[in-house]
């Protein structure tokens, strides 16, 4: 895949669709998802994060019952998987039996959502806390 272009796994099934290796995918905007939060945290304050990384956690799962492979094999997949559909440059720093760290560079939930002083990447906290449970591991967010 070159920086230019969809990867060719992102597929339109003709009936308005879009699918990435067999499953449902929808490409949103980055301000759209954080103009929700936004409007979110200004309703729910700290307690909208949770709400997000719930999203996270729910997609994430997903994403994860279409993986097969030992434990490695399905975190270097989904981090893989994160890059080709647009949340960031994911890179496996450790993955131990106490805990998964990842960390995420260009995020467009990130740059989209501009200066903040707390982390602001829920959904992808979700995602990442789920395969986190899968890989037996725990995994926490911070600010870089």
């Amino acid at each position: 895949m070159t920086a230019d272009r969809v990867p060719s796994r992102v597929e339109a099934d003709g009936a308005g669709g879009l699918t990435y290796q067999g499953s449902c995918y929808l490409l949103v905007r980055p301000e759209t998802l954080v103009a929700l939060q936004k409007a979110v945290e200004a309703v729910l304050g700290e307690r909208a994060a949770a709400c997000l990384a719930a999203g996270g956690r729910a997609g994430g799962g997903t994403a994860l019952q279409a993986l097969e492979g030992a434990e490695e094999e399905i975190v270097a997949r989904l981090l893989a998987m994160g890059g080709e559909i647009g949340w960031g440059a994911f890179a496996l720093e450790r993955l131990g039996s106490d805990e998964l760290v990842v960390s995420v560079r260009n995020s467009p939930f990130a740059r989209a959502y501009g200066a903040a002083v707390t982390p602001v990447c829920h959904l992808t906290r979700g995602v990442l806390e789920r395969l986190a449970e899968v890989a037996a591991c725990r995994f926490v967010a911070r600010v870089r």
